[in-house]
Parts: C-alpha cells; sequence; structure tokens
C-alpha cells in the first residue's frame, strides 16, 4: 500500500497540487484495502484520510490501519472543507471522470480557499502494472472461470435457452466461491452471434448453432474476462470452420504480438491484419482487448488509437472477433501476463477447435 501512495503523491507534486481525493471504489480499495461501498480517501504529503460515515466507520477503522479514519455525520463534502484547510491544502485533486458535474461545482464552492483540480488517471496508471498478488488472484479468477466453461459445456444442449444457460454457468461460479459477476454474461447464439454485446435472452438452442459465451467472475477483488464459442448439437458446417480458424489465428497472431516495448495498438495490429487479409475487416469492429483488474475494463486499451507501451506486469485480453449480420459470429478471448520476452496465457479453457456441445 505504502508504495502505491508514495506514486500518487508524486503524480500530485507533478501537477501541483497538495492533496488527492479518492471516490472510486477500486482505487479506494487498491489504495487502503476498504471492500465497503461508501467513504472518501484524501492523500495529503504526510498523511492518508479515510472519511467514513456510521455505517463504514468501524469497518474503515479496521481494514484501514494505516489512514486516519475520521467520522462524518452529515455531508462528506462539509467534513472535506473542514479538514483540508485545517491541513494546510490549498490545491487538491480529483478523479477527472469519476465526480458528476454537480457533485464537482458543489464540492468547489464549499471548499473555500481550496482550488479544486480536475486530474486525469493518477491512481489508474499505476493500477495498470500488477504487482504479483495481483496476478495470482487474477489467475485464480481465470482458473475458475476456466472449470465454469468446462462445467457450461456439459450442461449445454438444443432445447436450453440462452438464459437458462447463462444462469446455470453464474451459479457455478458462485457455488465456486466467486463473489459475483465480472460484468452481464454475454450468451448469443445463432443469428444473435453477430451482436458482440449481446446479452442472453429466451432464445432456444438449435442444432447448428453458433454459441458464443463471453462471462467472467469476480474473486477476492479481481475479475476474470473469457471469451469462448462453441457450436450445439452438431459437428460444423465449412463456413462455420472457415471464421473459427480465422478468429483463432488472429486471436493466436495478437497473443505472439504481447510483450514489453510493444505499443497496445501493435497487438491490435496484429490480430486485425488476419481478419483483413480473409476479407472480413469490416466485420471486427472493436478493439483487440483491454486491461483487466480490479475493474472489467482497464487501460491500456488494445486498439488502434492506444500508443500505450506494455510494460512487464500488464495483464490484458487479447480478443478479435468476426460477426456477419443474418449468420452470426466468432469470438475467442484469452486473458494474458505481459512479460519482457512475451507473454503468459492464464486462460486455459480449450479453443483449439470448436467445441460440439450437446
Amino acid at each position: 500500500m505504502q508504495k502505491r501512495i508514495e506514486q500518487v503523491r508524486e503524480k500530485c507534486r507533478a501537477a501541483g497540487v497538495d492533496a488527492f481525493l479518492v471516490l472510486r471504489p477500486e482505487n479506494r480499495y487498491y489504495l487502503t484495502g476498504f471492500t465497503g461501498t461508501a467513504g472518501a480517501v484524501v492523500i495529503t504529503p504526510q498523511e492518508v484520510y479515510f472519511l467514513a460515515d456510521f455505517r463504514y466507520f468501524e469497518q474503515a477503522q479496521q481494514q484501514c490501519p494505516h489512514c486516519r479514519v475520521i467520522l462524518f455525520k452529515d455531508s462528506l463534502f462539509d467534513a472535506l472543507a473542514e479538514l483540508l484547510p485545517a491541513r494546510g491544502v490549498t490545491g487538491l485533486g480529483c478523479e477527472d471522470d469519476f465526480l458528476t458535474y454537480r457533485q464537482y461545482t458543489s464540492l468547489q464552492e464549499k471548499l473555500n480557499g481550496v482550488t479544486l483540480t480536475p486530474l486525469h488517471g493518477v491512481v489508474e496508471k499505476i493500477r495498470q502494472v500488477k504487482d504479483a498478488t495481483e496476478i495470482e488472484r487474477l489467475a485464480r479468477a481465470v482458473a475458475l472461470a476456466d472449470r465454469a466453461f468446462t462445467y457450461i459445456c456439459s450442461f449445454l444442449r438444443p432445447g436450453r435457452t440462452e438464459k437458462e444457460t447463462a444462469l446455470e454457468l453464474e451459479f457455478y461460479m458462485r457455488r465456486q466461491g466467486a463473489s459475483g459477476t465480472a460484468f452481464e454474461t454475454i450468451m448469443a447464439s445463432g443469428p444473435r452471434g453477430a451482436m458482440p454485446h449481446g446479452t442472453a435472452t429466451d432464445r432456444v438452442l438449435q442444432p447448428g448453432d453458433l454459441l458464443t459465451i463471453d462471462f467472467g467472475c469476480r474473486l477476492d477483488g479481481y475479475n476474470s474476462d473469457t471469451t469462448r464459442t462453441v457450436i450445439i448439437g452438431r459437428s460444423p458446417d465449412p463456413r462455420q470452420q472457415e471464421i473459427y480458424r480465422i478468429v483463432l489465428e488472429a486471436q493466436k497472431a495478437g497473443i505472439q504480438a504481447v510483450k514489453a516495448g510493444v505499443k497496445a495498438s501493435e497487438v491490435d495490429r496484429a490480430a486485425r491484419e488476419i481478419i483483413e487479409g480473409y476479407g472480413y475487416g469490416d466485420n471486427f469492429g472493436h478493439g483487440t482487448g483491454h486491461g483487466v483488474g480490479l475493474a472489467i475494463h482497464e487501460e491500456p486499451s488494445l486498439s488502434r488509437r492506444d500508443e500505450t507501451v506494455l510494460e512487464p506486469g500488464m495483464v490484458v485480453t487479447v480478443e478479435p472477433g468476426v460477426y456477419l449480420p443474418g449468420w452470426g459470429g466468432v469470438r475467442i478471448e484469452d486473458m494474458v501476463v505481459v512479460e519482457e520476452a512475451g507473454c503468459r496465457i492464464l486462460t486455459r479453457a480449450p479453443k483449439e477447435q470448436l467445441i460440439v456441445c450437446g
């Protein structure tokens, strides 16, 4: 924790502010270990303050031994207006993409004599590179998802609906210890597979349907994100095999491109060029991947526009796809850890060929 706090202080000094206000839940947990759903962290050059209301005061005292925990009774912003000037703070940084405009203006009005400065990515940039403990937790979340995929393949058969399959998958992960799903499960069958984010419906699975399953779980605060495409009830036809093979080739090319020193955009290009080479470039309209950690979508983004240079310890997904309206789609996604000479694949769910389920 202390190393993370010092990194935030360095960023504050570079931005010319005395202190930094943290309200985003993932950032709050990252810097304090607090698992509750409300509270504010203020990092000054000398202290770390945790402001909690009655509901979370005792919990904050237990979980945040390195913080000075302050109980506020009515208004958090009033408590900040009292705390900061008394600690000599004249410039306060805040998370520019978390505070609403109304919150920002209200807080600035109350902070008499303290300038509120929106700053971008102060904690998020630090969170991009995971330490050994974080990678171990992510690996455990991925391993649980791998087991869930094996289980759901045995559950799938013609006649099941997308919704009941998604529910069964989620129940399995919860029964195995997950605190919840990482996001709403994507379960898109048949022609619905052309929708990259097609969440589950009452559609009944038919023999010959391709089924894209994009899912993950949250375990010890960290998330997993896996996508596999399977086929229901019978062997794939030649076109299904062809599209699957193209996506798998692109996904492997993306994984091969991941290593320290490479730009995020270069990984996207490696996967995208494969799909474009087969004439399906217009059918791959999203980025190749994204960071994963305390949030399901973190920086960096493996996209055309992201010039972030990958560093050891970053954990990203590689998930190209091809989506054909009226026909369906294929996406394959693994989570990988960036290393000096390449990457380590965390996801172990099988992908080398279309699995026939049911």
